[in-house]
C-alpha cells in the first residue's frame, strides 16, 4: 500500500479507498497519492537528438517567421517537467542559441508537474553530480553555482523560467496555456488511457501557435490519438507540427 495510505492512518485498502474518495479528505489525499506514485528520473541535456533538432533547425525557423519578427520571443512549455532538468536545459539553450545569437530576442519557459515534491525541486535548483553528468567542465562553470557537492542552477538560467503545479487532466486549467513556439511532452502520455491522451494532445495542439512544435519521448507516438499534427523527421530525432497557412516547416515530411 502507498505511504500515502501510511500517512493517512488507515488499515487496509479498502479503508483507504473509502478516505481517498470521500468528499472532505479527496483532493488532499488524492494531491498526496500522486505526489508518491509519479517518480521522474531525468538529467540534463538527455535528449540530445531533440535539443540539435530545436538548436540546429526549429530555432531559426522561428526566428525567420514574419509572424514572429513582431514579438522577438520564443515561449517554450515543458509538461511534466519532472525535477526541472528539461526546461533548466532549454533556458541554457535558448542563451546559447536565441539571445547570443540574435539580437533583440527573448524566451519564456513554462515548466509544470503532477508532482508537488517535484516542482519544489525544480524551485530549489539544486542538483546531484549525476543530473550534470552530460555538461562539459565549462558549461557547469559558466551556469551553475558549486554549492557543497551539488550543483545550483545560476539566477541567470531560472529569471526566464515559471514553474507551476498543473494536473493535465484538468482542462479548467490547461485551456487557457496558449501561445506557445514548442510543447515538450516527453514520457508523459504512456500513464493515460486513449481518451485522456487524445483530449490532452487536443489541448497541446490548441496551446500552440500555428508553425510551432510538439515533442514526445523518443518511444511515442501520436498514432491513432491526433492526425491535425504533420510529423516531421529530424536527423535521430521527430517532432509534430503545428500547420501554418504558407509555411514549411522546417524538417523532413
Amino acid at each position: 500500500m502507498p505511504a500515502a495510505d501510511e500517512g493517512a492512518g488507515v488499515g487496509n485498502f479498502w479503508n483507504y479507498l473509502e478516505h481517498l474518495t470521500a468528499k472532505s479528505s479527496r483532493d488532499a489525499e488524492q494531491r498526496s497519492l500522486l505526489n508518491e506514485i509519479t517518480i521522474g528520473e531525468t538529467y540534463f541535456f538527455r535528449s540530445q537528438q531533440q535539443i540539435d533538432a530545436v538548436s540546429k533547425i526549429i530555432l531559426p525557423k522561428l526566428v525567420s517567421l514574419p509572424a514572429k519578427q513582431g514579438v522577438k520571443k520564443i515561449r517554450i512549455w515543458s509538461a511534466g517537467c519532472s525535477t526541472g532538468e528539461e526546461p533548466y536545459t532549454m533556458s541554457i539553450l535558448m542563451m546559447e542559441q536565441l539571445v547570443q545569437k540574435h539580437s533583440g530576442w527573448t524566451f519564456e519557459i513554462l515548466a509544470t508537474d503532477l508532482n508537488d515534491n517535484s516542482v519544489a525541486k525544480c524551485r530549489e535548483g539544486l542538483y546531484n553530480e549525476y543530473a550534470v553528468r552530460n555538461l562539459s567542465p565549462q558549461m557547469r562553470d559558466k551556469y551553475f553555482k558549486p554549492e557543497a557537492a551539488l550543483h545550483r542552477v545560476k539566477d541567470e538560467v531560472r529569471a526566464n523560467v515559471k514553474f507551476d503545479r498543473v494536473n493535465l487532466q484538468d482542462q479548467s486549467k490547461i485551456l487557457f496555456m496558449k501561445g506557445f513556439d514548442i510543447i515538450f511532452c516527453c514520457n508523459v502520455l504512456i500513464y493515460f488511457d486513449g481518451a485522456s491522451k487524445k483530449r490532452i494532445v487536443e489541448h497541446f495542439y490548441s496551446g500552440l501557435l500555428p508553425g510551432g512544435y510538439f515533442f514526445l519521448g523518443n518511444s511515442e507516438s501520436l498514432f491513432g490519438i491526433n492526425d491535425q499534427f504533420r510529423l516531421l523527421h529530424f536527423p535521430s530525432a521527430i517532432a509534430y507540427w503545428k500547420p501554418a497557412p504558407g509555411e514549411e516547416p522546417g524538417g523532413a515530411k
